[in-house]
């Protein structure tokens, strides 16, 4: 039977490759029996993940976050009915979500076993300051591939400013000064709110649950084919880099999906969670990193052809690009009720905490219960992370990185001083420890060309989406950037649909920028 309509074929299953079928069918009038989504893995989702149950454990691996200047997110979300609620959808969810529950911590850092007196202090010095100020007055051109070890004194680095940083954001010494510098203008608007976490929005429940499950269903019911456990090894493209095409999609097992020019081919090209290694209460997660196929496919296809950027640069080195998260299953209330008293903050509202002498710079936070949709009522689970986990910990003699599930839970108790008989609130507890290889790779030091534009020099019908394509002034590692790329994308190849907003420029607002330095020294 011959073809009648182009078709539009989507390799990766996470957020960036949901949403553009979701704006394909909704602004591009495409019909979603036309849309073909390829995931390598049994669900899609991508790093929007939560799974598990409370005999197992349940688990996520990390989350993104939230904040109103998220156009295209809220766009996307606007769409969608909520996953309890079908009247609203969830943009309206989570705003409903948040003006119930809403955040502001009042116990971010804690230091020998309280909350630190000076939890609300940036202690910044003048120079750091006036650091800052430069670095956020500075081109990116004129940064180069500069880490941020390379532009701050090390005295900046004992700061409390640098310890909520790169504890909110999970930013490492070593990760490119350019990325920092669109953080700090991206939202600086929120600089007012830092020390408290407030301004931040969060979903009722774990962001599969609260995003991607509705996405699906959505989908599904409007005729797209979903195929998992589908792996693109290899996508072959004809013609001149001044001209060319993409032809076949090769599966996994060497099948093909013959393509022609007038169809239209979206590629999420690697992966921050590819690789993610789960341990148990009484192993922790192996150690021995392995590229998964998002990776796999952006090599095979960066070697072959111009314009498709240098995965290298964010995948090379994995003791760069990792960390450990953990989740905990509880099956009672103690240690919730405790650390209610302990935060001053109802269960949810208070957001990440993290151990200021702590090693592993260990983290963690107690979500709104229940956090996932069905959580068997009476249990309880909350999350963590250590930044540093490649160091030793200080109440568990090795390196996070090498810590089982009750490992991480000594560390964890140690730094709150709990007593033996506290301590057994964790008696039964499934904790989840996992090793996420490529977390933070979208950070690393790059130049310019080493992320592929959306649409390579000289495509007729491909673009790239996903978290490793260049999108001006836009931040990694965020919701945002996946579905502004694709968005972008869906424009681009369509001509149907309009282009993203443009990023939300709070930087150039005198208000924004007379609060943030207000912020900054401490009036």
């Amino acid at each position: 039977m011959s073809k009648t309509q182009a078709q539009h074929h989507i390799v990766g299953g996470g957020i960036a490759g949901l949403a553009a079928a979701v704006f394909l069918i909704r602004d591009g009038g495409v019909d979603g029996h036309d849309i073909h989504i390829y995931e390598q893995l049994g669900e899609v989702g991508g790093s929007l993940d939560g799974s598990g149950d409370a005999a197992t454990g349940y688990l996520i691996r990390g989350g993104r976050m939230f904040e109103e200047h998220f156009a295209c997110t809220f766009d996307l979300l606007g769409t969608i009915p909520s996953v309890d609620d079908p009247n609203i959808s969830i943009a309206e969810d989570i705003t409903a979500f948040n003006r119930m529950v809403p955040g502001s911590s009042n116990c971010r850092l804690v230091r020998d076993g309280k909350p630190a007196e000076d939890r609300y202090d940036l202690t910044l010095s003048a120079h750091d300051i006036v650091d800052i100020n430069r670095l956020i007055l500075k081109t990116e051109r004129s940064l180069g591939d500069l880490r941020i070890d390379e532009w701050f004194q090390p005295s900046f680095f004992e700061s409390n400013f640098w310890l909520m940083w790169s504890t909110m954001f999970s930013f490492q010494p070593w990760h490119a000064l350019i990325e920092m510098r669109r953080y700090l203008r991206r939202f600086i608007h929120l600089f007012p709110g830092f020390t408290k976490i407030a301004g931040i929005l969060r979903t009722r429940y774990n962001q599969y649950d609260s995003l991607i499950a509705p996405i699906l269903t959505w989908l599904r019911n409007h005729g797209v084919k979903i195929s998992t456990d589908t792996m693109i090894t290899d996508v072959r493209i004809e013609g001149t880099r001044q001209d060319r095409y993409v032809n076949a999609l090769v599966l996994d097992g060497g099948d093909t999906v013959k393509t022609d020019e007038a169809d239209r081919i979206y590629l999420t090209l690697g992966s921050m969670t590819d690789g993610s290694v789960v341990g148990t209460n009484d192993s922790a997660p192996n150690l021995a990193d392995k590229e998964g196929g998002a990776w796999a496919l952006w090599r095979r296809l960066a070697e072959r052809h111009e314009g498709f950027g240098h995965p290298e640069v964010f995948c090379g080195d994995t003791n760069k690009t990792a960390w450990h998260s953990f989740t905990v299953t509880l099956d009672g209330p103690d240690f919730f009720e405790f650390m209610e008293d302990f935060s001053n903050n109802r269960t949810g509202t208070g957001g990440l905490i993290t151990f200021a002498e702590s090693g592993w710079i260990l983290s963690f936070v107690l979500f709104h219960q229940p956090h996932f949709r069905g959580q068997k009522h009476g249990t309880y689970t909350f999350w963590g992370y250590g930044l540093r986990g490649d160091r030793p910990g200080d109440f568990v003699n090795k390196p996070m990185w090498e810590a089982t599930g009750d490992e991480i839970i000594t560390e964890l108790a140690g730094y709150l001083g709990l007593t033996d008989v506290q301590r057994r609130w964790f008696d039964g507890a499934r904790v989840l420890p996992c090793r996420i290889p490529y977390i933070t790779s979208q950070f690393m030091p790059r130049r310019p060309g080493d992320r592929p534009d959306v649409l390579p020099v000289g495509s007729r019908n491909f673009a790239i989406i996903g978290q490793y394509c260049e999108l001006p002034r836009d931040c990694v590692f965020t919701v945002e950037y996946s579905v502004r790329s694709a968005r972008t994308a869906v424009a681009v190849l369509t001509g149907q649909v309009d282009p993203p907003p443009a990023v939300a420029r709070t930087d150039l607002d005198p208000m924004v920028l007379m609060r943030a330095a207000r912020v900054l020294m401490g009036v």
